[in-house]
């Protein structure tokens, strides 16, 4: 088999460690009998028609997810017509930075492939420990899962006629936070305001004093506040303002913001802490302008009666039987039984973000999902552990109910986006009753 690799990285990740990922793939690749390995070498931190020229008389083309990336070149050598899997590689939970999230990396292809109707194969497996044999062999190409009806008894739209202000348009690649006004508002009757960035960058920087105040006072008692810079703590503070002013003046239950790179490069302050506030206050926010994840937040804050956390899953491992969810700092601060520390944006390096370990307890994951390009919900139920932090930011170590390999098979076979939200309690009753009332299928992870 001729086999054409394309490895991909991204600048804002720990390059030399992704390197020394990358350096062990080939060697294993390098290693395989009888096959020939095609393509560029060295990580591809932007696309390039050219790599995909150079893979394009391959038998197999192998994505090695060696960092996070979006999905958008993963869609375009899908477009090659030949056959390909993704080979994404873990990181252990040292307590730092997510040095790769190349997980999440190919949680986002997967969606992405699945909304084009692209097979693929897949392995999330460190170099050395990886079935190269078997994945070769087609063992590991997705089967899609579209779930089965609830069989429950139909319950109500617990958050009928939901207004929602997405800020600003979803990242490039992010097929995830995709989404069509009519087709939202004829599944659940949600409007949706289209803003600007600009909107909210205009507000945060036209607040006066003392409507920024009590945000200040929010995170007066933070113990490590001092350590973060004043002008870049007051521009993220103002965000908080100026979405509650949004709010307030146009009624709406849920925002759904682009919160990179503009807020960032543009306006000079993380909106994360501010999120976290909203959160906190139940109003939810979801990242990368996801609208659906912000549906997703609001009927299940209604069914839990209590913050929810929109969250990535980082990382599954099969020994331990557990896997991480995580975000870069804007889960409610009620989810941790810690102090709260201010911290900056682990790629940005900004602030205001809050980071700490979410609580022990049981927790459920919802998503209403637009898999393969047809709505579904999608269900877990698992306890969230007491654990050492795995990643900076806010992050929890979580033990499934059903085993972690396959509920990481059912994530992959299903299709399912990047965020899931989370509330503690165990809430998939109700939840099933709602699908049922939406005439929609239910995928539960590693049933």
């Amino acid at each position: 088999m001729k086999i054409g690799i394309l490895p991909l990285g991204r600048p804002t990740f720990d390059v030399p460690y992704a390197e020394e990922k990358l350096a062990g793939m080939l060697a294993d690749l390098d290693a395989l009998e009888g096959h020939e390995v095609i393509g560029p070498r060295a990580l591809l931190m932007e696309a390039s028609p050219e790599a995909l020229d150079a893979v394009a008389s391959a038998d197999l083309v192998l994505v090695l997810q060696v960092t996070f990336t979006d999905a958008s070149f993963v869609v375009e050598a899908s477009k090659l017509g030949v056959p390909m899997a993704i080979w994404a590689v873990p990181e252990p939970r040292l307590g730092g930075r997510l040095r790769l999230n190349a997980f999440c990396g190919l949680n986002l292809a997967g969606h992405a492939l699945g909304r084009n109707h692209a097979g693929f194969g897949w392995l999330y497996a460190d170099p050395g420990e990886a079935d190269l044999a078997g994945l070769l062999a087609g063992k590991y190409r997705v089967t899609r899962l579209d779930g089965t009806a609830p069989g429950v008894a139909a319950t109500a739209m617990p958050v009928p006629d939901l207004r929602i202000a997405r800020i600003g348009a979803h990242p490039v690649g992010f097929d995830t936070c995709a989404y069509d006004k009519a087709e939202l508002k004829a599944l659940i009757g949600a409007e949706v305001d289209e803003l600007e960035l600009s909107d909210m960058f205009d507000a945060a920087r036209g607040l006066g004093e003392d409507a920024v105040a009590p945000y200040h006072a929010k995170v007066a008692d933070v113990p490590n506040l001092k350590d973060m810079d004043a002008g870049e703590l007051d521009r993220s503070l103002r965000l908080a303002g100026a979405l509650e002013m949004l709010r307030s003046e146009n009624k709406y239950d849920a925002f759904a913001i682009r919160c990179w790179p503009e807020t960032f490069t543009e306006y000079g302050g993380a909106v994360c802490g501010p999120v976290s506030m909203m959160g906190e206050a139940r109003v939810p926010c979801a990242c990368e302008a996801d609208v659906y994840g912000a549906v997703t937040q609001a009927i299940l804050q209604e069914v839990a009666n209590a913050p929810v956390f929109l969250a990535d899953l980082v990382d599954m491992n099969e020994e331990h039987d557990t896997g991480v969810v995580w975000h870069c700092g804007q889960a409610p601060v009620s989810m941790t039984e810690d102090e709260p520390m201010a911290t900056v944006h682990t790629n940005r390096k900004q602030a205001l973000l809050y980071e700490f370990t979410l609580k022990p307890g049981r927790v459920t994951f919802f998503r209403l999902s637009q898999a393969y390009g047809q709505p579904k919900v999608v269900i877990a139920g698992g306890k969230m552990l007491r654990s050492e932090m795995a990643f900076t930011g806010t992050s929890g170590v979580v033990r499934f109910d059903h085993a972690a390999q396959r509920v990481l098979g059912d994530v992959m076979n299903s299709g399912l986006e990047h965020h899931m939200a989370i509330a503690y309690g165990d809430h998939r009753e109700a939840l099933r009753g709602i699908a049922a009332g939406m005439g929609l299928n239910v995928v539960e992870l590693g049933a």
